[in-house]
């Protein structure tokens, strides 16, 4: 077990380098999350320990599971990540905010859209592995795409994670 003060130091390093890679900082973090700029620096050196209602301020203002927080300053206990999809994606160091926002809008929209249905593929039919065979009305696989003309609109429309709308297709 990590010895209490390495924890903190730990606990700091792992804040800033969250913020470091939101792009945010120092005062920017400790006012989204309302806390002051010399606590969060603090924090971040290991030499405060901050409660769970501070980690969870912390967890938002930086949009990653306050759970992670938890974790690495003992509050709980890690656990396996069964069926947490949004949180394992928060985590992920390696994908930009902008990724991660518009992974966890996608997942969202498909679990929205089944009605929180567990849905069930379908076993592979006469197509073979494949998959299904196209209906008779369907578009060539190779056709040109659809023109502007048909392009989504209003609440169909495709949008950044900043809401600017897309271009589709």
């Amino acid at each position: 077990m990590v010895e209490l003060p390495d924890r903190w130091h730990e606990l700091g390093e792992f804040i800033r380098e969250q913020r470091s890679m939101a792009r945010l900082s120092l005062r920017r973090l400790s006012d989204m999350a309302g806390i002051s700029n010399p606590y969060l620096s603090q924090i971040e050196r290991g030499l405060r320990k901050p409660s769970a209602e501070i980690l969870q301020q912390i967890a938002k203002a930086l949009r990653i599971s306050a759970e992670t927080l938890y974790v690495r300053a003992g509050i709980l206990e890690e656990r396996d990540s069964d069926g947490d999809l949004v949180g394992e994606i928060l985590r992920n160091p390696t994908l930009t905010e902008d990724q991660k926002q518009t992974l966890i809008r996608i997942y969202l929209s498909f679990l929205h859209e089944n009605g929180g249905r567990l849905v069930v593929a379908p076993p592979a039919g006469p197509a073979g592995p494949d998959g299904p065979e196209e209906p008779a009305d369907a578009a060539p696989a190779d056709a040109a795409p659809a023109g502007p003309e048909q392009a989504p609109e209003g609440d169909d429309a495709l949008a950044s994670p900043r809401g600017e709308e897309l271009p589709a297709g």
